[in-house]
Formats: C-alpha cells, structure tokens, sequence
C-alpha cells in the first residue's frame, strides 16, 4: 500500500523518530516528522496526513492534548491516529481511546507489528472514503435524477446537471452533446460554463473523440490529447491552451446513441474511474429525460382523448350512485376506477388514506398516488384488469400527503369486478398495513437478532418441548456434546444428553425450591453425555418455559467446566509445590538460627574442656574426662555445622513410625543446584 498523502511521526525523542522514520521508509510508506505536539498541530494547520503516529509522553501540548485538538477540527478530525508510547496502565489506554485514538501500541514495538496496524488503519481509511464517495455520489444521482424526472422543460436543468458533474468530477467543462438522423452535425445543449448555450452546432468531423464514442457506444477516455493517436488528422487545428484530458460517455437510449457526456480538463491524466461510474449512471438518466422530451408532443395528442375519457367516466360514475351508501360506510378505504387507473370515485377512508381531497382525486389516477418504486406493480395490476383478472392483498406504497410533509404508507390492495358490468368499472379497496408491517418487520428483525445472540454463545443453549424433546441445539452444545444440531433437533430427547436418570433428577430439582426454584435451578453442578460416551463436568443453569401460567418446555445453558477444572487441579498442585518449599525455606531459616545461637555456647565449653586438660594436677583421670568432654563438644560442633549447612528437607526413620530430619542428607550440596 503507498498512500499519497505521508504519515505524520509525531515524537520528541530523536532515537524513536529516527528508528520510525525509517521502518515507514523502508515499507514504502511516505513520512514526515514532527519534534513536538505545537510542531505537529501546526503542520497538520496547513497539510495533509494519512495517519498521525503520535508519542503520548512530551512537554506541554502532550499527546493526550494533541489528540483532543485534532478530533476537534472539522478539517483534520477523520484522520486515523495510531498511539504509540511507554504507558502500560489501563487508564491510560482508556483515556487515549476516550480522547479519540484509533490504535494503542506500547513501547518498545516490534517493526512488523506497527506497520501491519498502520496499513490496516490506511486500509480501514481507504475504504471510508470509499463509502463516502459513494454516498456523494449516490446523492448527486438522486438530486439529478430528481431534476431530470420533475419537469419535461429541461433547458435549465441540462445546465444544472453538467455544472454539478464538472464540480463531482473536478474537470473544467463538462457539456452534452446530441446528435441527430445527421450524423455529420452535432449539437452542443448545454455546457458548465456557459449558461445561456442553447443549440451549438459542431462539425463531427473536427472532433474524432465523439465519433469514436457514437461508433463504439464505450466510455472513451484519453489521458493526454497532445500524444493520442486519434487526434493526428486534426493535432495541427487544435488551440494551444486545448483540453488535454477528455472522458467521453454515450448518452443510449434502446442501444441508439442520442450523444456524448462530455468531460475535459485543463491538465492531463485527471479522469477518476468513480467519478466516470457517476457520469455514466447520470448519462443513462438522461437519455431517459431526453426521450421523455420527445414524447411530449405525443402526449399533448392525447390530452383530448384523455378529456373524451374523462367525459365517458363522469358518465360511468352516475352508475355507481347506488352504491354510495355503503362506500361511504366501509372501514376500508375504495376507489372506482376505469380499466386505466383513472379514479371515478372515492370514498372517505379513501380520502384519509391518501390525505387527498376528493377533488384531487377525481382529477388523478392510481399512479399519481402510488409511489414511484412499486408503479411497476400496479402497471402489472392494471394489465391485468383488462385480462379479467384481479389482485387479492398486494401491497403496495402510496405517498400521502399532509399539511407538514408527504410521508409514505403501505396499503394492501384488492381489487375486485363486482361492478365491471356497470360501465367496465373496477373496485379498489384501500387497508393502511404500514404499522402491521412495521411490527412484522420489528418482530422478524427481533427474532434474527436473538438466533444470532442464542448462535454467538459461548455456553451451550439447550431447549425441549414438554415431551423432552429437543427444539433448541446451538453451537456451542454441538462443541461441547459432538453432536451436530441436525442429529439432535427434533430427533434425539433431553434424557439422551445425560448420564441415565440424571435428567429426571435435573427436572426433580428445576420443580423444587431448593436451587432458585421453584420452576429454576441456578449454578448446578452435573455431567452431560456426550456423543462418544464420554461424561463432561458442566455447570448447569435451567427454567421452565411456561405461557398462560402453563409450562410448555424447559431451556439450559451449560458452562464446560473441563478447562476450569483442569485449571483448578493445577492450582492445587502449585499451591502443594509452594507449601513444601516454604516448609524447607522454614527449616533452613530455623536450622541457621539455632546453629547461631548454639555456637557460641559450643564454643565456650571447647575452651574450658582444652583449659581443664592443661591444668589438671592428676593428668591420668581429669585428662580423661576433660578429653571426653572435647571430643562430645566437638561433636555437638560438627552437628550445628550441620544444622547450619541445611538447604532442604529430607527425613530418616527414626523410633517405630516417627521421623526425624536426617541432617547428612539436609545438609549435602544438592547437586542438581551444583549444576545449575
């Protein structure tokens, strides 16, 4: 992906700077640098960015304020802003994407990581503005669409179309050129910068472009006119300040070309494909206008027929006084009207329906009622009328007028030939479903709404009818039992999704008090059978389903407790492992401890036993004991040197079943620590 417009690094470190600089570089993305947040507001005051990469922790303005300002210009506040900083608490992320971050990425970052969230916020981008030139486009469709179809007079709106397209497109002229049965001449209709052009005659043979285009019927398009071959025959008559960049699109109406759509601009190479997509749809508009413009005089023809028709209806009304009585008392709302729509006669739920008075309607027909989008349908009712054949609860929506604003309402249309004998009369009869139809839709969008809730679960949802049938199967049960939901709904019952008669104990429990009941059991805990047999520890929460204070069902959700208690068992185990070090950790600190204290003493009795054998007056008996008493010191010595050297626990036998600390084994070097 390379962006036109650069990436903003928005960073007071010169390190981060360099080393972002050149991870964007090197990805072929374009980069400009900014030292701190004043630096960066004002370069975004006066450019473009694709992206601001932006340090949070700087010298007033800080990141934090910078992003505040940007989300609050107008001109800048779309652009997508990656945080990229050494804070790591939640309040801090919470806070950048309150302020209006649109990506978080802590410091120290991996190249790789950061550029594929940059190309995904372009991305993400791109196809923003991809949405919105299509909204805008789509809205200028409308608005000339509009135009084109509210008048058949279109001198004025040819003008207004061409002036719209040049300013959509960002070309400097855009015109309409028509020909007719001599395709030797053209004739310019209208032009963007010219409102008063009316009618200009063209020699086709100077402009080889929209013979080419009449020729083919395919957009044409010619990036620069001062190089395209198909201008040699003509190059040398071309002026020096000539359009270099022309967009030519066929104006078809029955596969006939009428004209050209014509675009040119100033400078080369500025015709856009969404900008030509829109010039095509609006070519299409009007040729559709222009050949409305052309019936004109044949629908002038016809005004008289039309008045002989009205006159023969007024008469065929006279027929229908008999039935006014009850017209005028039905709850449906009935028009009268002829094999062409023409309405003879409407009645006063007629009238509140359409919000016409009945003046208006006896000058309309069911087409100018109807809105524009479903006179397909009623085209379709209508031939069928003259076939004898009559529609029965079509829906169709009319526009309905009213002192504030014309709104829409869908009616249900029947029609019937009850009074075809009096005069080829049809009854219409009129029921307002607008709200019906809304609250089916309401319910029907509700419905899909749950199904996906009830799919998108984590814990599986089960449901049975009374008979324990199953009717409700998502997917985390298939997950959870092997099953999949087309083996089970309808199929299998509830009591083969458990242990045996473990579903009538579940039940039991759902109908007693004892566990949120009674009708509910809360935070059960049981086992589910699955497909293969096995049985999988589940945490189970079930209701009763009951309408008009009657149970017709039961539903369950159900939590896989494997992972938990495989969590749980490891926790156990670490919590035995850090006991039995904290028992050896206690050990050493006690062994150390007492070998401290003991020393000392130790100590004391060595120096007077060595004291007693230099002194003694009779060598042969005190020095005896005296050595004794040495030697046991020296002993007890070697025991607290012992004590003191202790690092782990390790025990011997020691009286019938006691056991006492084996010191040897305690005190050795533990080898595997030697190794270390």
């Amino acid at each position: 992906m390379h962006p036109a417009l650069p990436v903003l690094v928005v960073d007071d470190d010169a390190v981060s700077r360099h080393v972002l600089t050149q991870a964007l570089a090197g990805a072929g993305i374009p980069v400009a640098t900014a030292t701190s947040g004043t630096e960066a507001l004002a370069w975004l005051a006066e450019r473009d960015a694709s992206l601001v990469l932006l340090d949070l922790v700087m010298p007033p303005p800080d990141g934090f304020e910078v992003l505040r300002q940007l989300r609050e210009d107008t001109r800048v506040g779309d652009v997508p802003v990656v945080v990229l900083t050494a804070l790591d608490t939640d309040d801090d992320i919470t806070r950048a994407f309150d302020v209006g971050a649109d990506d978080f990425v802590r410091k120290p970052f991996r190249p790789a990581e950061l550029l594929a969230r940059i190309r995904g916020q372009l991305r993400m981008r791109e196809y923003v503005d991809a949405l919105w030139r299509r909204e805008r486009d789509a809205r200028v469709v409308l608005e000339l669409t509009q135009a084109l179809s509210s008048t058949l007079d279109f001198r004025d709106i040819l003008f207004t179309v061409v002036r719209r397209i040049a300013e959509v497109a960002r070309v400097d002229r855009c015109s309409i050129v028509l020909v007719g049965d001599n395709v030797d001449t053209g004739y310019v209709v209208a032009a963007s910068d010219d409102r008063d052009l009316r009618d200009l005659p063209i020699a086709l043979d100077k402009y080889p472009e929209i013979r080419r285009t009449l020729e083919t019927g395919e957009v044409l398009v010619i990036e620069d006119a001062a190089t395209h071959p198909l201008f040699e025959v003509v190059r040398a008559d071309l002026p020096q300040n000539s359009f270099r960049s022309l967009a030519l699109v066929p104006i078809v109406y029955d596969d006939k070309p009428m004209g050209v759509l014509f675009l040119r601009a100033r400078q080369p190479g500025t015709m856009r494909d969404h900008e030509l997509s829109l010039a095509r749809t609006v070519a299409n508009a009007t040729a559709i206008a222009l050949r409305n413009a052309k019936i004109l005089q044949s629908l002038r023809d016809q005004t008289q027929e039309i008045n002989v028709a009205r006159f023969e209806a007024e008469r065929r009304l006279a027929a229908l006084e008999r039935y006014a009585d009850f017209f005028h008392s039905s709850a449906d709302g009935i028009l009268v009207v002829d094999v062409d729509g023409r309405i003879l006669f409407s009645n006063p739920r007629a009238r509140e329906i359409t919000g016409l008075t009945e003046e208006q309607l006896a000058t309309s027909s069911l087409a100018d009622v109807v809105d524009p989008k479903d006179l397909p349908t009623l085209h379709r009712i209508r031939k069928s009328f003259k076939r004898n054949v009559f529609s029965h609860m079509a829906d169709i929506t009319i526009r309905r007028s009213s002192d504030i604003a014309c709104e829409r309402r869908i009616i249900s249309v029947s029609t019937s030939s009850v009074l075809r004998e009096d005069g080829g009369a049809i009854l219409v009869s009129l029921r307002d479903v607008t709200d019906d139809r809304a609250t089916a839709a309401e319910l029907k969008k509700t419905k899909e709404f749950l199904e996906r809730v009830i799919e998108s679960s984590v814990d599986a949802i089960i449901s049975a009818d009374n008979e324990g049938v199953v009717r409700l199967f998502n997917r985390a049960a298939e997950r959870i039992y092997g099953y999949r939901a087309s083996e089970v709904v309808g199929v299998r019952n509830v009591r083969d999704l458990y242990a045996p008669s473990r579903a009538f104990q579940i039940m039991r429990l759902i109908k007693s008090p004892e566990h949120g009941g009674p009708g509910r059991l809360e935070g059960y805990r049981t086992e589910a059978l699955a497909k293969d047999g096995t049985l999988i520890p589940v945490l189970l929460s079930a209701a009763l389903i009951v309408e008009d204070n009657r149970p017709v069902g039961s539903v369950g959700l159900f939590t896989d407790l494997r992972e938990r208690l495989r969590m749980e068992a490891k926790l156990t185990k670490a919590q035995d492992e850090l006991r039995a070090r904290e028992k050896q950790a206690l050990i050493a600190e006690l062994a150390g401890a007492a070998a401290h204290e003991l020393n000392q003493p130790l100590t004391s009795v060595l120096g007077y036993a060595e004291l007693i054998n230099r002194r003694a007056e009779d060598p042969a008996s005190v020095r005896s004991a005296a050595a004794t008493i040495l030697g046991e010191a020296e002993r007890m010595a070697e025991i607290v040197r012992k004590i003191g050297k202790i690092t782990r626990y390790e025990t011997k036998a020691y009286v019938g079943a006691a056991k006492i600390i084996d010191l040897d084994r305690s005190s050795e070097e533990d080898p595997n620590r030697a190794l270390g």
